[in-house]
């Protein structure tokens, strides 16, 4: 298990239950960012990739 790993662990087992919508999760992402704006790059290079997903160019 990488280290980074633990934070998501926490998140599954913590919230894994719930749901929640895109929305909220792009708005949790965006206050984040406001609050840590040294982590910009990888939360938006996070939320390019789950937003392409399913793009079949990609491949």
């Amino acid at each position: 298990m990488y280290f980074t790993d633990r934070g998501i662990e926490e998140l599954a087992g913590r919230r894994g239950d719930e749901g929640v919508t895109l929305a909220w999760l792009a708005d949790r992402l965006s206050e984040f960012v406001d609050l840590n704006p040294e982590f910009e790059v990888p939360v938006e290079r996070l939320a390019t990739w789950l937003a392409r997903l399913d793009d079949e160019d990609d491949d």
